[in-house]
C-alpha cells in the first residue's frame, strides 16, 4: 500500500513524552540552599525561643500595668511617661553612657597598646600571651561606697577585664598585616609613628570597629557586674539602665515599669551603634 509523501510530511511528529524523575530526598537535602536552611534551623528557633520570646513579652509588659501577683492593666504609653518624669531613671541613662563611653576607650586604647607590645620580640613572649587571658576581676576596691568614686571604680574593672579581648583580637589583626608593606614604608623614611599612623591603623580599622561594637553591645547592657560590685549604690551613684530596670521590677514590683526601662535601652544603644557606625564610614 503507497503512502502520499505529502500527507505523512504534514502529520504533526510524534513528541517524546518526558519521563518524571521520583523524588529523590538524599539528592534534595544535597542542594546547597536546602542544606544551609536545615543548618540554620536550629539556631534560628534556638534563638526564637531564648531571646525572641523573651524580648516579645518584655515589650508585651512595657504597655501594662503589671504587679507581682496581679492581673495586667494596659496603660499605653503610661510607663514610659512616668519614666519621663522619673530623675534616677535619667541618671541611670547618664550612667549607663558615661561607664559604656570611658570602658571602651579604656579598653580599646589599653588593648591596642598591649597588642603592639605583644607584636614585638623579646624574651618570654608565649608565656606573656598565655596571660593575656587572665583579666578576670571579682571584687572591686574597698572605696566602692564613696558616691564620687564608685562609677570610676566599676569603670575600671569593667575594663581591666576587657582588655584581653581588645588585645588578642587587635594582635590577632596585626599579625594579618603584611611585613612588606612595613619594610617598604621604612625604606622611603618613615619614622615609627608615620608607619603606625598610615599603615598600622588603617588595616586595623576594620578589627577596631568589630570589636569596638561588640564592647559597646556587652558594656551597655552590663548587669551583673555593676549589681556584684555595688547593687546600683551609693545613691543610686552606679545605677545603669540594666540595674535600675532589675531593681523596679524585682525590688519595687513593677514588672511594666522595669520593662520599660530595659526597653528604653533599645533605641538609644541603636542610635550610637548608628553614630559609629557614620563616623567610620566618613572617616
Amino acid at each position: 500500500m503507497s503512502t502520499n509523501p505529502v500527507l505523512e510530511a504534514a502529520r504533526p511528529a510524534a513528541r517524546a513524552v518526558p519521563v518524571r524523575r521520583a523524588f529523590q530526598l538524599r539528592e534534595w537535602l544535597e542542594r546547597e540552599a536546602v542544606f544551609s536552611w536545615l543548618m540554620l534551623t536550629p539556631p534560628l528557633l534556638f534563638l526564637l525561643a531564648f531571646l525572641g520570646y523573651p524580648f516579645c513579652y518584655g515589650v508585651y509588659l512595657s504597655f501594662v500595668r503589671r504587679p507581682v501577683a496581679q492581673p495586667a492593666t494596659f496603660v499605653g504609653l503610661g510607663n514610659f511617661v512616668n519614666l519621663w518624669s522619673d530623675s534616677i531613671f535619667w541618671q541611670a541613662v547618664w550612667n549607663t553612657f558615661r561607664f559604656t563611653g570611658a570602658a571602651t576607650v579604656l579598653k580599646l586604647v589599653g588593648g591596642l597598646g598591649m597588642a603592639l607590645v605583644m607584636h614585638q620580640n623579646f624574651r618570654m613572649k608565649g608565656v606573656t600571651r598565655i596571660l593575656m587571658y587572665v583579666g578576670l576581676v571579682t571584687q572591686g576596691p574597698s572605696w566602692l561606697g564613696n558616691p564620687t568614686l564608685a562609677l570610676v571604680s566599676v569603670i575600671l574593672v569593667n575594663t581591666w577585664r576587657g582588655l584581653p579581648f581588645f588585645g588578642i583580637t587587635i594582635l590577632a589583626g596585626l599579625q594579618t598585616i603584611p611585613t612588606e608593606l612595613m619594610e617598604t614604608a621604612t625604606i622611603d623614611g618613615a619614622g615609627s609613628w608615620q608607619r603606625f599612623r598610615y599603615v598600622t591603623l588603617p588595616l586595623l580599622m576594620p578589627v577596631i570597629f568589630i570589636v569596638t561594637t561588640f564592647s559597646i553591645i556587652f558594656t551597655f547592657f552590663d548587669f551583673q557586674l555593676v549589681y556584684v560590685l555595688t547593687g546600683g549604690g551609693p545613691a543610686n551613684a552606679t545605677h545603669l539602665m540594666a540595674t535600675y530596670a532589675y531593681s523596679i521590677s524585682m525590688g519595687g514590683g513593677q514588672m511594666g515599669l522595669g520593662s520599660a526601662a530595659a526597653l528604653a535601652m533599645v533605641p538609644m544603644l541603636g542610635l550610637v551603634l548608628v553614630a559609629m557606625s557614620s563616623y567610620v564610614r566618613k572617616a
